[in-house]
C-alpha cells in the first residue's frame, strides 16, 4: 500500500466511524473486494454495528474476499442462527472451518491459528507432496505449510521450496526440520514467548491428544504485538484495553471513569498529606508554588523507571530476585539525578527568591522523592506481576501515589522545621 492510499485508508475508518448517520451509506460505496479488509481494521463495536445492518447477501459477498480465519473474526459475534444462515452459502468444507475456528478463544492459541496447511505422510515422495500442494493452491489461492506426520503425529515440517527444487521420486524424510508447537489453550503471551525462541518460524498448534489443529503465522504474531503494545500504553494511561481510537464518546466514557475514581481516590489522600500543613502553607506561602516541582519530579522519574522495568519483564529479564539489584540501581540513580536537579531548583529559587533554605528545601525533598520514585517504579510492577495483575495499569497508580504522598510530606515537613 502506498503512501497516499493508507491515507485514504484513514480516511474511510475515520469517516465510518463518526458518521453515524451516513455510516452505511459510506460503506456500501466502497468496492466489495476492499470491504472485509476495512471490517477488520474498524474497532470490534463499529465492525459489530455494520454487520448488523447487512443482509446476508451482502455479508457473503464480502466474506469470499477474506481468509478463513478473517471470516471467523467478523462472524464472532454474529447470533448464532444469523451466521449459520451465512455460512450455508458456503461449500461444507468452508462452514466447518468456519465453525470449528469460532469454538475456540479469540485471546488463545486457537484463536490466533490459520487453517492453511495441508499434513502429508513422512514417508511421501516429494511427488505426492508437489500434488498436494497444488490440489490446496487450486482450491485456496495459496500456498499451504506443509507439516509432516507418522502415524498421525507431528514430526515436522517440509519447507516449500524444497518441493519446487527436489527429484519427484526422491524421499521428503530427509528434509524435515524441527517446528515449535504449542496447545491451543495457550494465551497470547505464551504464544509471544515461543515466538521470541523461534523468531523466523511458524507456530503449529496442537490439539490435548497432539493432533494438529493449525498454524500460526508471522503476520498473526504481528497482530498480537501491534495489540499488546496498545495494551501496554493504555495500561500507562488507565485505559482499558479494548478500548479503540475510533470509539464513540460514551464508551470511552464508560471504559475510563472506573479508573479515573480509583486515582480520584489516591488524590485525596495526597490532599489529606497537604491538609496536615495547612498552618505551614499559611505562614510561608511560597511552599505552594514549589510543591508541583516535588510531584511532578518524582512522578516523571517513577515513568521512566516502570517503562524500563516493565519492559525487563516482557522480554523476561528480571524477576523478583534480580528486581532487588535493579531497585538499588534505579535508587542509586535517583540519588545523582535528585541531586542535579536539586542544585538547579537550589539556585533558581535562591537567585528569584533570595532564600537559601527555601532552595535546601526543595532540592532535598526532590532526591528523596527521586528516590521512592526509583524504588517503587521497580518493585511495584514486580509486586503486581508476583499477584497475577497487570503491572503496566496497576502500578502506574501505586508510584503515582508514592511520590504524590511521600514527595509532599518529605516538603511540607522540611519545610515546617528550617523555614516556619
Amino acid at each position: 500500500m502506498s503512501k497516499e492510499e493508507g491515507y485514504f485508508f484513514q480516511d474511510i475508518l475515520h469517516l465510518l466511524t463518526f458518521s453515524r448517520r451516513k455510516r452505511m451509506a459510506l460503506f456500501r460505496d466502497l468496492p466489495v473486494n476492499s470491504r472485509g479488509r476495512v471490517l477488520l481494521e474498524l474497532s470490534s463495536r463499529v465492525r459489530d454495528s455494520i454487520v448488523r445492518e447487512l443482509d446476508v447477501h451482502e455479508i457473503v459477498s464480502i466474506l469470499h474476499y477474506v481468509d478463513l480465519d478473517q471470516v471467523a473474526r467478523i462472524l464472532r459475534h454474529s447470533k448464532e442462527r444469523r451466521r449459520k444462515k451465512i455460512l450455508k452459502s458456503f461449500h461444507e468444507d468452508v462452514q466447518e472451518k468456519v465453525e470449528f475456528l469460532l469454538r475456540f478463544s479469540p485471546d488463545t492459541a486457537a484463536g490466533l491459528m490459520d487453517l492453511n496447511y495441508i499434513t502429508v505422510e513422512v514417508d511421501s515422495s516429494f511427488k505426492e507432496v508437489f500434488q498436494a500442494v497444488e490440489s490446496h493452491e487450486k482450491k485456496t489461492g495459496k500456498p499451504p505449510a506443509i507439516l509432516v506426520l507418522k502415524r498421525g503425529f507431528l514430526v515436522g515440517e517440509l519447507p516449500l521450496h524444497r518441493v519446487e527444487l527436489r527429484r519427484r521420486s526422491e524421499n521428503i524424510e530427509s528434509f524435515i526440520r524441527k517446528v515449535p508447537t504449542l496447545q491451543y489453550d495457550k494465551s497470547e503471551k505464551e504464544v509471544l514467548d515461543v515466538f521470541r525462541g523461534h523468531p523466523h518460524s511458524k507456530i503449529i498448534v496442537l490439539d490435548d491428544d497432539r493432533s494438529v489443529l493449525g498454524v500460526i503465522y508471522s503476520s498473526d504474531i504481528l497482530r498480537i504485538i501491534e495489540k499488546k503494545s496498545g495494551e501496554s500504553l493504555y495500561g500507562f494511561a488507565g485505559v482499558r484495553k479494548e478500548e479503540d481510537v475510533f470509539d464513540t464518546v460514551w464508551a470511552k466514557v464508560r471504559n475510563r471513569h472506573l479508573w479515573l475514581l480509583v486515582n480520584l481516590g489516591t488524590v485525596f489522600l495526597a490532599v489529606f498529606v497537604v491538609g496536615l500543613f495547612e498552618t505551614t502553607i499559611s505562614k510561608f506561602v511560597l511552599l505552594a508554588a514549589y510543591m508541583p516541582v516535588v510531584a511532578g519530579m518524582g512522578g516523571n522519574a517513577g515513568t521512566q523507571t516502570l517503562a524500563v522495568v516493565i519492559r525487563g519483564l516482557a522480554f523476561r529479564k528480571i524477576g523478583l530476585l534480580v528486581g532487588l539489584q535493579v531497585a538499588w540501581r534505579e535508587v542509586l540513580a535517583g540519588i545523582f539525578n535528585g541531586v542535579i536537579t536539586g542544585v538547579i531548583v537550589a539556585l533558581v529559587a535562591f537567585l528569584w527568591h533570595q532564600n537559601i533554605f527555601l532552595g535546601l528545601v526543595v532540592a532535598v525533598s526532590l532526591v528523596f522523592n527521586l528516590i521512592i520514585a526509583g524504588f517503587f517504579g521497580t518493585m511495584a510492577p514486580l509486586f503486581m506481576t508476583w499477584l497475577g495483575k497487570d503491572p503496566a495499569s496497576s502500578a502506574s497508580i501505586l508510584i503515582t501515589t508514592a511520590t504524590d504522598v511521600i514527595g509532599f510530606f518529605v516538603f511540607l515537613g522540611l519545610a515546617s522545621l528550617f523555614l516556619v
